[in-house]
């Protein structure tokens, strides 16, 4: 991030009064203000106490302050709906509580969306993953592979999904579903649906939740499926999705890592009635790569790159193909080799580089906008289930596999590079490469 505030045109959106200092601020990603009147913002290293002037005099005038952002909004906030969660078009998001949940005053919680539209080169330049691992991501877009995206917090998820969204050929028709809007939108995609659940009304009807709107995409013919967050039963509808041909799709989930993944699929499919093993085989057979990240000390970065597969017992594993700690090199696992054959990652002398390279992948895109889809349907549907029933054993071995969890260097460097994968084993690459 640049050293130097720039205008945020977004804030303009909202009159923040009191708090547009801070909005207007390029590096502010959050900002919390307290029951009492204290101002926090984060710059990327954490909440720092502001000192504002003119601030807030007290607990009255914050509540008032709340009840009034609220409202541009179009959302309630009083004694009969103490609590609101709002956003803008634009992705800037408003949660405010008042009393009796909060003694005093109100808490309020503002998160600002980037000012810019992030790439994937700037943000493996600022530290968010090794440079090589951009070709892996590339790669894995290109093809197709559906992705869900961890983390915990302020990690980056969201800043990830929209990093990947940029990358998607503007061909292609993007649905988007969220509970409150932060994604915003997405420039130079005009097929771009977002979807956004709605609340109840005063008389208790109207609500339109997140399961219901992740079966509407299914009729809205679309290239890929994004869920903003997936946080309850919206789980099972996903999973039916990403198992009857929808591939490509990007989720993003809480969870502390990998290996924690199942753990979290399978509290989420019970709250959808899903027993854990059915759950874990539509799991299996729905997410391709889980990519995982962390931040620490006020850096964010990927962490872990993983699958998921059934073991022998039929419980669903989540397993690291390879790891970083944000600083020094990347190691690479076990699993690693057959991952990069199955997604046709090559291997050179700087780490992973993608089979379809950068300057091919923007021919791609401009071809796939000048003829969009022109495979026959017979033979993608053939290709699919080809693909599908294929990746199904493939991962079913991978997480069977002897010393699946274990991460090691390979014998005899110095330092950790991906095994070497000649061309003429990279097999398991899925069919249909849009050209």
């Amino acid at each position: 991030m640049s050293a130097g505030a720039e205008p945020n045109l977004q804030a303009s959106v909202l009159a923040f009064g009191y708090l547009e200092p801070l909005a207007a601020d390029s590096r502010v990603t959050d900002i919390a203000v307290t029951s009492d009147g204290e101002v926090w913002a984060d710059s990327g290293s954490g909440m720092v106490r502001r000192q504002l002037h003119p601030g807030f005099s007290g607990p009255g005038m914050v509540r008032e302050y709340a009840t009034q952002l609220c409202s541009q909004l179009g959302k309630r906030l009083d004694d009969s709906c103490p609590i609101a969660d709002a956003a803008s078009l634009d992705g800037i998001r408003v949660h405010a509580v008042i009393p009796p949940l909060v003694a005093t005053g109100a808490a309020i919680s503002i998160r600002l969306p980037d000012r810019k539209q992030p790439s994937l080169m700037a943000l493996a330049a600022a530290g968010l993953c090794p440079a090589a691992w951009v070709s892996v991501l590339q790669t894995l877009l290109v093809q197709r592979a559906t992705m869900v995206i961890t983390g915990g917090t302020g990690s980056g998820k969201t800043t990830l999904l929209k990093a990947l969204l940029a990358q998607c050929p503007p061909s292609e028709r993007i649905v988007v579903v969220e509970e409150v809007r932060e994604l915003g939108s997405l420039p130079g995609h005009g097929n771009y649906v977002s979807l956004a659940a709605r609340e109840a009304n005063v008389e208790g009807a109207g609500a339109v939740g997140l399961p219901e709107l992740v079966k509407a995409t299914l009729r809205m013919r679309p290239d890929r499926i994004v869920l903003g967050e997936c946080r309850g039963e919206e789980i099972a509808d996903l999973l039916r999705a990403f198992n009857s041909g929808h591939h490509g799709g990007l989720v993003t989930l809480h969870a502390d890592s990998v290996g924690r993944v199942p753990a979290r699929l399978a509290t989420l499919g019970l709250l959808a009635g899903l027993d854990p093993r059915a759950l874990a085989a539509l799991a299996d057979g729905a997410f391709d790569a889980v990519i995982h990240l962390e931040r620490q000390h006020g850096q964010r970065c990927i962490r872990q790159i993983g699958i998921l597969g059934s073991d022998a017992s039929g419980r669903l594993r989540g397993q690291p193909v390879c790891s970083w700690d944000g600083h020094g090199p990347p190691v690479y696992g076990s699993l690693w080799p057959a991952f990069a054959r199955r997604w046709g990652i090559a291997v050179g002398q700087s780490g992973p580089v993608g089979q379809m390279g950068l300057a091919e992948k923007v021919d791609y895109s401009e071809r796939a906008e000048r003829t969009g889809q022109v495979e026959q349907v017979g033979q993608v549907g053939r290709a699919r289930q080809m693909r599908q029933v294929d990746s199904r054993g493939q991962r079913r071995a991978l997480a069977q596999g002897s010393g699946a969890g274990e991460l090691a260097r390979p014998k005899g460097s110095s330092a950790p590079s991906p095994p070497r994968v000649p061309s003429a084993q990279r097999q398991g690459v899925r069919a249909g490469r849009r050209l």
